[in-house]
């Protein structure tokens, strides 16, 4: 029986989603073989750190993006980047006593704080177990090779990201092009009929799914503002608005949907764990940029509309998919009203975009990213 222990941190969904997901895999598909333990790296360490650091990130991302735009681009290189690094080395010795607890064959990490505090350790001869690193976003950032020598596996989303860190030094043998792990019901043939009978919607009506609300939102006059241009501008259109936890955004889309007498056309949700079906019957989707969220719809070969990515990885991932032409970025000073109508009267566009979308998507990241790990474990088993 091997034991893998899975590090994440709480800097963003995305980093727990896809801990969440490899975790679910193997405890599903290698269950005889394996005992699997899942952690966030920081919370383990400190829950006073974990809090105040999370908040702070939090409150950067959406009170001033600005600033976290500098602290991002600055924690590649200079000052920050050696803070960073120096705090994980000290973090990195209270980790080590799970480390020597729990006794790991392979760790695999989804953010790059815990790839650093366990290279770290491994330089210093305190662990010999395989580490694995998942990259949750599609453009590398320095924080993630921090002593690459000792990381034996690096799961990239695409192939710039293997050519960059191999410029960088990384082995190529070390680089798997195998994106983002997403959950399997990304993959699920639902019953298209059976989904808009639930959101009681129109199975012969195009649906697009607006992600209004989530952990940042994409701003309070920009989210209320882009609904009332759907709701007036594409009459003939289903949307599905998910406005999150915040209470008086959604009642402020249900007062407008009200005002404009378009519940039949106008789905509010506060929350949904129906993520996979929506976007199975959607036709387009509106959201930042977070690499999770953009896997998912590339999955479900859906074109995006992104607005107000967080300055730093959400902006480099909108540009890659810009650059691939799978999105359209509504940038500030854009008018919102045009850029949709302009979009929407363009058919061959958004049939173009879903098109690229089946080159980018890689639905089989899960399953691709367990499978090599595993083979290796019964390829000691064999020699044994």
């Amino acid at each position: 029986m091997k034991k893998i222990l899975i590090f994440y941190g709480s800097y963003g969904g995305g980093h727990l989603s896809a801990a969440k997901t490899i975790c679910s895999f193997l405890e599903k598909n290698y269950k005889d073989k394996i005992q699997v333990q899942i952690v966030d790296c920081v919370e383990y360490i400190n829950k006073y750190i974990n809090k105040v650091s999370t908040e702070a990130y939090k409150e950067l991302a959406k009170k001033a993006p600005w600033a976290w735009k500098h602290v991002y681009k600055n924690s590649q290189n200079g000052a920050l980047s050696h803070i960073s690094t120096t705090t994980n080395k000290l973090m990195s010795y209270k980790l080590n006593m799970l480390l020597q607890d729990f006794k790991p064959d392979l760790i695999i990490s989804t953010h790059p704080f815990a790839t650093q505090m366990c290279a770290i350790l491994k330089k210093k001869n305190k662990i010999d177990c395989k580490l694995a690193t998942i990259l949750t976003d599609y453009h590398i950032h320095a924080q993630w090779l921090v002593l690459y020598e000792y990381v034996d596996y690096f799961f990239v989303a695409n192939d710039q990201m293997k050519e960059d860190m191999i410029a960088e030094g990384v082995f190529d043998q070390k680089i798997f092009v195998t994106g983002i792990p997403v959950s399997e019901r990304f993959l699920e043939n639902f019953s298209r009929e059976k989904i808009c009978q639930e959101f009681e919607l129109s199975p012969d009506k195009k649906t697009i799914l607006f992600f209004a609300g989530g952990e940042f939102g994409l701003g309070r006059n920009n989210t209320f503002l882009t609904l009332k241009i759907l709701v007036r501008l594409l009459k003939d259109t289903q949307i599905v608005a998910i406005s999150g936890k915040n209470k008086k955004m959604n009642q402020k889309f249900k007062d407008l949907v009200e005002t404009t007498n378009s519940s039949d056309r106008v789905k509010i949700l506060e929350y949904t764990n129906k993520v996979p079906e929506l976007m199975y019957i959607s036709d387009c989707v509106i959201t930042k940029a977070g690499g999770l969220t953009i896997t998912e719809c590339l999955t479900s070969n859906l074109p995006i509309i992104i607005m107000n990515p967080i300055p730093g990885q959400e902006e480099e991932n909108a540009e890659f998919l810009v650059n691939n032409n799978v999105a359209i970025w509504i940038k500030k000073g854009d008018s919102i009203a045009r850029t949709i109508k302009t979009l929407y009267k363009n058919r061959d566009k958004l049939l173009s975009m879903k098109e690229n979308t089946k080159l980018l998507a890689k639905p089989n990241a899960t399953a691709d990213i367990c499978r090599i790990l595993i083979k290796e474990f019964d390829e000691i088993n064999n020699l044994l």
